[in-house]
């Protein structure tokens, strides 16, 4: 694990984690090649760092939306926050997802200027409103989202990922965690599969 991967608070020592982190990291870092930041910095208090990722997995994996969906509200969302870490990570898991070298770079700029479809400015209209100015997201807004074509299920998922996403740019803020080097190149080059 990096020892910069945040640098407000000190980054433990893998061997030092309980058993069942160590396991989480490794999975992880076997999968994506590299140990992503974020799984360092919250090894930090492991009782916040299990359900965390319960919940993260939980939105990725139990959910109505597409994956560059999912991915393409936490960069919206972490481009209005000016989250550095998930502006990068999460850029490079939609330019994955959505197999399409520009589009996170879109979205961290100016989402409502990106070449999206229509139904994917309103699911992110409504997660920046939500971002933004939550006491005023209405049943107009997820009128909105039915309306676009999204199920009721995924209205919901459109607000959890927000939701959480919030949290965890705040907490990326806070802690001044860092995206590992190897999210900025990460699906610059188009897939052909």
């Amino acid at each position: 694990m990096d020892d910069d991967a945040m640098r407000r608070f000190p980054v433990p020592d893998r061997d030092d984690l309980p058993e069942d982190l160590r396991e989480r990291i490794d999975d992880e870092t076997e999968r994506a090649g590299f140990t992503p930041n974020v799984f360092a910095a919250f090894a930090y208090k492991p009782s916040h760092f299990r359900p965390f990722f319960e919940y993260h997995d939980a939105l990725v994996e139990d959910t109505d939306l597409e994956r560059h969906e999912v991915e393409m509200i936490i960069v919206a969302v972490s481009g209005v926050n000016h989250c550095y870490y998930c502006n990068v990570a999460h850029g490079a898991l939609v330019r994955i997802y959505a197999k399409d070298p520009l589009l996170a770079d879109q979205l961290v700029a100016n989402y409502r200027t990106a070449d999206i479809p229509e139904k994917h400015k309103t699911m992110l209209d409504v997660a920046v409103k939500l971002t933004e100015s939550p006491a005023e997201v209405g049943e107009d807004d997820l009128q909105r989202l039915r309306d676009a074509g999204f199920s009721e299920e995924a209205v919901w998922d459109i607000g959890a990922v927000t939701a959480f996403f919030n949290l965890s740019n705040r907490m990326a803020m806070f802690a001044d965690m860092r995206p590992n080097e190897e999210f900025h190149t990460l699906g610059r080059e188009p897939r052909d599969d």
